[in-house]
């Protein structure tokens, strides 16, 4: 009889104990299922990323001090996959040395990216720039983390408002070096359906 006694209690034991971490998980149930509802809300959300993307800040180097600074925030929409001249966003642009210099904003018209390499033109929408304003530029970015690169059509073409205009989403090689500590660009690759 001892040993039933004692399988008896052990058995009680069990229950209550059982029983006790139902009552805590039952209370604490509506917390938990609202707490499961928004995790898997978030979670469970189609993501989509952007179709290509070009974003940071940084300036170029030059040994003679001149203060040279390229700005993006450039983007394709993942339902404008195919169409990189659906691209929106900014640029922006600026050259100073000494007493002398300009800036510009632009209106990007197209943006194309490749790994970490990146393509945007635009139309310069603001400027202090004689003959800028209306015209198009591009620029090539490449993405090497500490070491970013960078290009703009004008190397070729003659500065914006003199020279020649290049057609959308075409710049030269990222030739220049960022200053060292400013690069801080970045880019999201295009991944058109070929």
């Amino acid at each position: 009889m001892k040993r039933r006694t004692k399988i008896v209690v052990l058995g009680s034991a069990l229950l209550l104990t059982a029983g006790a971490a139902s009552a805590a998980t039952a209370s604490d149930a509506p917390a938990q299922r609202e707490a499961a509802a928004l995790t898997s809300t978030a979670s469970d959300a189609p993501h989509r990323r952007e179709a290509a993307s070009l974003t940071g800040t940084a300036k170029l180097y030059r040994s003679a001090g001149d203060d040279i600074t390229f700005s993006f925030d450039a983007h394709l929409a993942a339902e404008d996959k195919a169409d990189p001249m659906k691209a929106t966003g900014t640029f922006a642009f600026s050259h100073y040395r000494d007493d002398f210099g300009a800036r510009a904003k632009v209106e990007v018209d197209c943006l194309v990216t490749g790994g970490k390499v990146a393509v945007v033109s635009g139309v310069i929408t603001e400027s202090d720039l004689p003959g800028a304003e209306g015209k198009r530029v591009g620029v090539t970015v490449h993405d090497l983390g500490r070491h970013d690169r960078l290009g703009y059509s004008w190397a070729s073409t003659g500065r914006p408002g003199q020279g020649n205009e290049p057609p959308e989403c075409v710049s030269s090689a990222p030739f220049e070096k960022v200053e060292k500590g400013t690069g801080d660009f970045t880019v999201v690759p295009w991944q058109p359906e070929l």
